[in-house]
């Protein structure tokens, strides 16, 4: 097992990658932007495993950032795997007195791998739910079907505002729609972004990709709305989404996330819509399930560090 400070060496690692977020050139423009990379790769002769990691805040934490939907481990499926996350979980021992990972996907049963693994490498693990991901499972449906089964208030909306405004998606970068979005967000009702510069980047590369779907809604020539979406594997990912405030009577962000739907369901024809992480109630107008995202907090009862947190979780357990 190995300790590594740069990311070149998950080239290869975990592919197909199950998401963006674990492919090698996130990891790599993670690393760009600033994060500290503390990769660790184990190796049995046969395949490797690999945790990209980073040290902040006193502990071990995932090499992520918020605009992650998931972190998981990238290891071999079976038994073969599950020896080599062992091995690095025991070893980490050495490295801190605490692993925290988040947000980590269960449907692929990646948070109780790595729960277990840590257990047995004599780690004191605690599992709780810490995020929501809604999803749409589309289940082969067309649009028109899909969008039958909404809220009569949305398709009523809908049917009332589409003509409002223009709608243009496109599956290619474009500097002017990016400088469009990014002035919609700054004075949209979203917290302020954090590394910009970051998200433009990811958005760059998944345009030359051919993965982008960048969609643009205008009223009368003015961009009102924008949201970044992405597609792979079967999946598309809603990354970003803004739209005026000055301009909500128009409904202007319903019109355009109508009509990227169509397009990923129609014309990508994706199997699975995920909206990220959040459980905003907007969301559930939109999607049919929800799943669990995990963190997984893990402390060494054998250094001295972890024993204020570790009677902390005893008196929270004891705590009617």
């Amino acid at each position: 097992m190995s300790y590594h400070e740069t990311v070149n060496v998950l080239q290869g690692l975990c592919q197909p990658a199950p998401s963006p977020f674990e492919r090698s050139e996130w990891f790599a423009l993670l690393a760009d932007a600033g994060l500290a990379p503390l990769v660790v790769l184990a190796s049995d002769g046969k395949g490797d495993a690999a945790l990209a990691l980073t040290e902040a805040n006193g502990r071990i934490e995932p090499l992520r950032h918020w605009y992650s939907f998931t972190w998981r481990q990238l290891a071999p499926e079976g038994p073969r795997g599950d020896a080599l996350l062992t091995d690095m979980a025991r070893q980490l021992r050495g490295r801190s007195h605490r692993v925290t990972l988040w947000p980590v996907p269960d449907e692929d049963g990646s948070a109780t791998r790595l729960a277990a693994a840590f257990r047995s490498a004599g780690w004191a693990v605690r599992r709780e739910q810490c995020d929501h991901n809604h999803v749409l499972p589309v289940e082969g449906r067309s649009f028109a079907e899909y969008w039958a089964e909404r809220a009569g208030r949305m398709r009523t909306t809908l049917k009332r505002k589409a003509k409002k405004v223009d709608v243009e998606i496109l599956m290619q970068f474009n500097e002017d729609i990016w400088d469009s979005y990014e002035s919609i967000y700054a004075e949209s009702w979203k917290p302020e972004e954090d590394q910009p510069a970051l998200l433009r980047r990811f958005a760059e590369d998944e345009g030359a990709a051919g993965r982008i779907r960048l969609g643009i809604a205008r009223h009368e020539g003015v961009p009102v709305a924008a949201q970044f979406w992405t597609v792979e594997n079967g999946v598309a990912y809603i990354h970003k989404l803004a739209h005026l405030e000055s301009h909500k009577q128009l409904s202007a962000g319903t019109t355009l996330t109508a009509a990227l739907f169509e397009h990923v369901i129609d014309k990508d024809r994706v199997d699975l819509v995920d909206f990220g992480t959040g459980n905003d109630p907007y969301k559930a107008d939109w999607m049919e399930q929800v799943r669990p995202r995990f963190r997984i907090d893990c402390l060494d009862p054998r250094q001295p560090r972890s024993w204020p947190q570790l009677a902390k979780r005893c008196l929270t357990s004891l705590a009617p």
